[in-house]
């Protein structure tokens, strides 16, 4: 059986009308908009998490450096620059074609990591999220703006009843590193008025994140692992292409003008943010501080992915 957390994203105003306007129409001389994303200047250092502090340390340990730290890098940057991951959108554009019915987005919790690590959703959709990990996760949504977080719910995303409950008995590997879905959930997200950015964070392991942009029309795309994004069938005229990451705070945008039929081609350069982007870092000697024993380091064994950085 197939189970997991639906949550029904509604973009609101306080009084909980819908403020996003958007007709479907037909398209007939609609244009193409591709374009790469590169990240300039240096990659900024990834977010570090001391497993031995928070629960689970030995299953969530599987993916960590070997040394008891569980690395997220919110930064996917390829050889030459080639930013990956980030979102494009389109801004100005009130009708056009339709958004992809049934295209859901989903949000897996497994090996405690939720993935996909940005999501793109639209007012009045669900999001699916699913916990596939043999241990109890805590999800906490946020929505978040320059003028502050609020609270959007804090419910429980219990694992399946299946799983194997001594993780620390890694004789049966079948069952150990087997992925089934828990139970599921339902909530109710109202983003307010003005704001389209939430981030969701597991309250047991703080290493597990997952940022949402809600957009008002279909014209966005992730880049891929080269960087590049295609928008199809847009309405000839000129808007405001925006490129979206949860850690670059400055507004990276370029106006581009899309004739009928026609293809423009856009390369956004994305210039890499400085300084201390985060509290929780690698630290040089964490085992002095938090006394932890040789055969616990020993234990939160890397054996699905040992991670670098």
């Amino acid at each position: 059986m197939y189970y997991a957390m639906t949550v029904l994203l509604l973009v609101a105003t306080m009084c909980g009308e819908v403020v996003w306007a958007y007709d479907a129409i037909t398209v007939s001389e609609g244009g193409t908009l591709t374009g790469t994303v590169k990240l300039e200047g240096t990659v900024p250092k990834p977010k570090g998490y001391n497993l031995t502090t928070l629960p689970d340390q030995f299953y969530c340990g599987r993916i960590s450096d070997g040394r008891g730290w569980r690395i997220l890098q919110p930064f996917q940057v390829g050889p030459g620059g080639e930013f990956r991951d980030v979102v494009v959108y389109l801004e100005g554009i009130d009708k056009g074609k339709s958004f992809s019915e049934g295209s859901v987005p989903q949000i897996d919790a497994k090996d405690c990591l939720f993935e996909p690590f940005t999501t793109v959703v639209r007012d009045d959709q669900s999001v699916t999220v699913v916990n596939m990990d043999p241990v109890m996760h805590d999800i906490q949504a946020y929505e978040t703006s320059q003028l502050g977080a609020r609270v959007l719910f804090n419910v429980p995303l219990p694992m399946n009843p299946q799983h194997p409950r001594n993780l620390k008995d890694r004789s049966d590997a079948g069952m150990y590193h087997k992925h089934m879905a828990g139970p599921p959930m339902k909530q109710l997200v109202n983003l307010s008025k003005g704001r389209r950015i939430f981030v969701m964070q597991c309250g047991f392991h703080a290493y597990m994140e997952s940022w949402g942009l809600a957009v008002t029309n279909p014209y966005f795309a992730k880049t891929d692992e080269h960087g590049r994004f295609t928008l199809t069938d847009v309405p000839p005229g000129t808007y405001k292409l925006v490129v979206w990451h949860p850690y670059i705070r400055a507004t990276v945008e370029q106006t581009v003008t899309i004739t009928p039929r026609g293809t423009v081609g856009a390369t956004i350069g994305v210039p890499a943010p400085t300084g201390r982007l985060y509290a929780n870092e690698v630290m040089e000697h964490p085992y002095n501080r938090y006394n932890v024993l040789e055969e616990t380091k020993r234990e939160i064994d890397p054996m699905i992915h040992k991670q670098e950085h």
